[in-house]
Formats: structure tokens, sequence, C-alpha cells
């Protein structure tokens, strides 16, 4: 009988509460997808971009952020050194003779380029590759915080990987090749695995005496492999085992820090491999749960948790012993004592019986905020990959595919990339017409592509080109037609979906689109302004000056309305404008946080000023200031 609840339950779990926590089946290769296509795009000749993390695998987990990992590919690593050299390239030879497994030192064998010595460091003659060098050479404004082998934006939303590969297969995990007698994984999966080499990361063993020249292996591209080949339920319980761990085991403080996802994914690769594939049914997803857990025990009392690839890597080696040892088994047995339900002590699953019917309404296709930061990366990792991208390849690549999603995909982010590329377009004030001319046509041919991500904001900065060139009209009707799509059915960043949302996306018309199309139909996202934008009104840049900022659509629209009329000398239309953004302040109309809110006093107080009412100008900056 308990076998029985314990099937019923691993369904429920498996059809009802798990995709609205993880993401379905369908959801998993949307992000799979999009995956794909953003790496493609923001790879070059010099670097390749490759997401990794949860984000990578498909799986959009609460808290997670998104890791980016950049191979650079002037640099190549030999395992076997007797092999052709490329003069533009820069070579460096592994040795592990004095590392623990699953490290080594980079040795220089090849470069003719200087500034290679100056990341080395040399010992007994020979030069060796310097982790810590190396990563302060490839930080950037925008990516600063070290990491570990990271580095991390201010928000800590992005962490970014910088790194070198070795092409060949390496010899430390030649044995996993033949280890493996069953069916899992494949011989197809394990060849393409090899084909793609093995990374090295920017750091060493802690407190080693050479830990600033060590560098530990990556098999980052063979386990993203391999957890594309699980099926969603062998998926699910890797899932399960990762909220385990975030949401039960490391809000224990004492426990904080001595489990972490890769130990997760490790002990799911460890089971996959040694029990047949037939057991990853929906029905024992709750089994086979409790064999990764039992697993996880049995490693935390042993303290060996073989490394997949090369396994006399002991991952809990110098980390869970003595009193962390018995830490952490203290809280696994207590977990323990639950069976099965000790996942159910995650919040996420507490507050799901609440939300259960509600969200039961939402598509399972449309998961915002994890395709919103997958989607927003695209910009964030600019400063490595989309100079290196000519704007032609990506159309090229965009028309090439045989696919209609994965073009919608490619048409999405090339739109995104013509948001960054169109910050920058230099001035037009050129010598002779036909110089400007070209560059004014470079701009709109750039910002028509920029309509491809949403319903408003292209539009919006398509008009002040217009507003920017003098063309007060003709930025005055785009307005209104940009204006007309800002009803109460379309979506906005940052919000909860409303009711009315819900009721329009279970349409069968709607219900038949992809994520893409659905965005740029009932999307609306704010106007974004990099910093030092050359297309941010000169109105603005006085008052705000060059700092990046992001304006409510809404609230943008009416602003460069009332600067319109306010330049036509249309005395009436540019009160009534001005009117409309008190208003739509006011009442808080397409403004998702406070935040916004406060950018938006900051906006009317500045359109005041510009009008001569500098008390209410007063009042709508001392607004902006208390939010």
């Amino acid at each position: 009988m308990a076998d029985l609840e314990t099937q019923h339950a691993s369904i429920a779990l498996y059809r009802y509460m798990l995709p609205k926590i993880v993401g379905s089946e369908e959801y998993v290769k949307t992000i799979r997808m999009m995956n794909t296509v953003r790496d493609d795009l923001t790879s070059g000749k010099r670097q390749a971009s490759i997401t990794s993390g949860s984000f990578g695998e498909g799986l959009e987990m609460r808290g997670g952020d998104l890791d980016i990992m950049i191979v650079w590919k002037e640099i190549e690593v030999c395992d076997d050194t007797n092999i052709l050299l490329n003069p533009n390239k820069s070579y460096f030879a592994m040795e592990t003779d004095f590392t623990q497994p699953g490290f080594t030192q980079l040795r220089l064998l090849h470069t003719f380029h200087d500034n290679i010595f100056q990341l080395c460091d040399e010992r007994g003659g020979n030069f060796y590759f310097s982790n810590t060098a190396f990563k302060q050479m490839v930080s950037t404004k925008n990516f600063s915080i070290v990491h570990g082998p990271c580095l991390s934006d201010k928000e800590g939303i992005f962490d970014l990987a910088v790194c070198c590969q070795s092409k060949s297969w390496i010899a430390p995990a030649k044995q996993w090749i033949t280890r493996s007698s069953n069916s899992w994984p494949g011989i197809d999966v394990k060849k393409s695995i090899i084909q793609h080499g093995v990374l090295f990361v920017p750091i060493g063993v802690k407190y080693s005496t050479n830990e600033d020249l060590e560098w530990r292996l990556s098999f980052s591209i063979g386990e993203k492999y391999l957890v594309y080949t699980f099926t969603h339920s062998q998926l699910l319980c890797y899932a399960l085992m990762k909220i385990l761990l975030k949401d039960v085991i490391s809000i224990d403080l004492e426990c904080s820090d001595l489990l972490c996802s890769y130990f997760m994914k490790t002990i799911l690769f460890w089971i996959s491999e040694e029990f047949s594939p037939e057991i990853w049914k929906p029905e024992n997803l709750i089994s086979n749960f409790m064999k990764c857990f039992r697993r996880l025990i049995y490693s935390a009392e042993n303290s060996v948790c073989p490394h997949y690839f090369i396994p006399e890597n002991n991952l809990f080696e110098n980390k869970i012993r003595g009193q962390a040892q018995q830490k952490l088994l203290k809280k696994l047995y207590f977990l323990k004592s639950y069976d099965w339900q000790c996942i159910l002590l995650s919040d996420q699953f507490s507050t799901f019986h609440e939300e259960f019917f509600y969200r039961l309404k939402e598509p399972a296709s449309l998961y915002f905020d994890g395709i919103d930061k997958l989607l927003f990366s695209m910009i964030n990792v600019a400063d490595f990959s989309t100079g290196q991208s000519s704007l032609d390849r990506k159309i090229r690549k965009a028309l090439s595919s045989q696919s209609s999603r994965i073009r919608y995909i490619y048409w999405y982010y090339i739109s995104k990339f013509c948001n960054t590329r169109i910050q920058f377009c230099p001035s037009n004030e050129s010598s002779g017409h036909k110089a400007s001319y070209r560059h004014y046509k470079n701009c709109i041919s750039t910002l028509l592509l920029n309509l491809n991500h949403d319903a408003v904001s292209g539009w919006l900065l398509i008009a002040t080109l217009f507003y920017q060139t003098k063309q007060y009209n003709s930025a005055i009707y785009i307005l209104q037609y940009s204006s007309s799509k800002c009803t109460p059915e379309k979506m906005q960043h940052l919000r909860y979906l409303s009711n009315i949302n819900y009721e329009l996306l279970i349409l069968n018309s709607l219900r038949k689109m992809n994520i893409v199309q659905l965005w740029k139909l009932l999307r609306i996202d704010s106007v974004l302004f990099s910093e030092n934008s050359t297309v941010l009104p000169d109105d603005l840049k006085l008052k705000l000056g060059s700092e990046p900022c992001s304006i409510p659509p809404l609230v943008y629209a009416h602003f460069l309305r009332f600067l319109c009329h306010f330049y036509l000398n249309n005395v009436r239309k540019c009160r009534d404008s001005l009117e409309d953004l008190k208003l739509t302040t006011d009442g808080e109309y397409f403004i998702a946080n406070p935040e916004d809110k406060a950018f938006a006093y900051c906006i009317l107080g500045i359109a005041f000023e510009i009008s001569g009412d500098f008390e209410s100008a007063k009042q709508a900056f001392v607004q902006s200031w208390k939010l």
C-alpha cells in the first residue's frame, strides 16, 4: 500500500507541483533552445560563449544566477605536446605531477604575444600561467568582482568564467571512456563529449603552495551534454535534490557552506550510470529521489564523493571532515526521519497548495523571471562578445534557420543587440551631407531591427531619433502609435500577471504562438539608455548626466511628446502632454516598481522646469527624492 501511495505522490509531483516550480518539459526545451541561439550569437573568432549552471541545463531554479563560460580561443592547452602548432595561438602544456587530482599547472610551450609572458610566473626557467593574473586581465567594469574562478556583476545576477580549452580528451579522464558498461551514457553521447574536449578554469586548490598557478579541470560541456540526455523524470529528480539543498539543508547556518549543487549533479551522474535507464519513470520519481538522498548520506558518512569524470578527485576531501561532517550528518539524519516528505519542508512546496489553483491558469511555457534573465544576458556579456560578431552574420544566421521557433529567437536576440548598438551610434555632426545621410540611414535600419523584442520600446527609440533630428511631427505620429499599444492586457517587466493577462493567454490563437511571438505582441519594456548613450535626448542628458537609466514607457512617450510640442510652440498641446505625464505618474500607469516611480517623478520635474513652472518642478523632485 505504501508503494502505491508513493507512486501516486510521485505522479502528483511530476505532473502538478514540480512543473510549476522548475518548469514544464516544453519550457525546459525552450530555455535550452534559447541557450543554443544565445551562445551561437555571442561567440566569435576569439571567444566562444557557453551558458552553464541551472539555466544552461534548462532549469529555472529560484535564486539561481546565470553562469556563462567564455572560452578564450587564442589559447590552447595540450595534454600531448606532439602536435602541429598554429603560430597565431599560444599553447600551454598540462603538468599534474605536483597537483591534486582534478587540477593542473599550465606550462607555456609557445607564444608570439609578449602580453602572455606578463600573465606567467617564471619557475626554474619555465613560464607557468597565473590564474590570478588572467582573471585581472579579463575583468571589466561590468564584471569586476572575483568570485572563485568567476567574475561577477555588482548585482550578483551573472557569473562569468573566462577559461581555456584542450580540444582533445585528457589522460586523467581516459578511464571514463570505457568505464561504464550500462546503456547510459550512450556511445554517441560519449563521442560528442570527447570531441568537445575539456576546459580549464582559473582557480587552484585553496592554501596550496602554488595556488595562483593551478587551474581546475572543468567538464562543463560534457556535463551539460549528460544533463541534456536526462529524461524529464530524471531532470525533475535532479531538481528535487537541488531544492532539498538550497531550501532545506543550506538554510541551516551550520550547513550552509558545506554542500553545493555540483555535488548533487555528481550523485545523479553516478546513480544514472549504475542503474538501468528503465528506472526513470514518473511513478518512480520519489523512489529515485530517495536513492540519491541515501547516496548523499553515504558519501557524507564516508567523506567520499568521487568526481564523475576523475574519480581520484574526492570532492569531499578536506571539506566534509571532523566537526563539519558531524553537523552535516546530524542534519541529514534528521531529514531522513521524514523519508521523502523531507522535500516538503521547502517553502516552495509549503505554499504550493495556496497558489495551486491560481497558478494552474498560467501557461506552462511562460515563466517570465527565468527567460527575462536569459534574454537580458545578451546585453550583459557585450563586453566580451558583441563586438566580435557582425550584425550581418547574425541576420544570416536568423534567415538560414529551418525552424521558425529558432528564427524567432534569433530575431529577438538581434533586436536586443541592436538596442545596445544604437546607444552608441556616433554623432551625426560630420563633414558633408552624404556622411550625415549615411549615418542617419544606418541608425534607422538598426532601429527597425530593434522592433522585435517587445510591443513599444523599439517604437519609442525611433520617435527619439526623429526628435533628435528635429522631425517633431513625425516623432509625434510615432508616439501616438506607440502609446496606443499601452493597453491593459499588455504584460510589463517585473509585474505580476493580472487576471486579464491570464484570460488572454488561454486563448487558442495565443497558445499556438512561441514565447518570442508572445513577447513582441504582449510585452512592454521600459526604455533603456546605456551609460554615455548618444541617443538620450539632450534635455535629459543635461539633468541626468551620462549614467544609465530606465524610463517607464508611457512616461517617456508623454515626456517626448511634450518636448516635441514645446519646440513646435504648440502651447495648448504642450500643456496637455504635461498633464498626461502627471496623470500617468500619479496613477502609476505602466510603472512597475517604486524605483521606476521615483524616476517618473524626476522626469515630470524636468518637464515642469522646461515649461517654466519651477514650483511644480520642485514638488516633483521632492516626491522623487522621497521615493
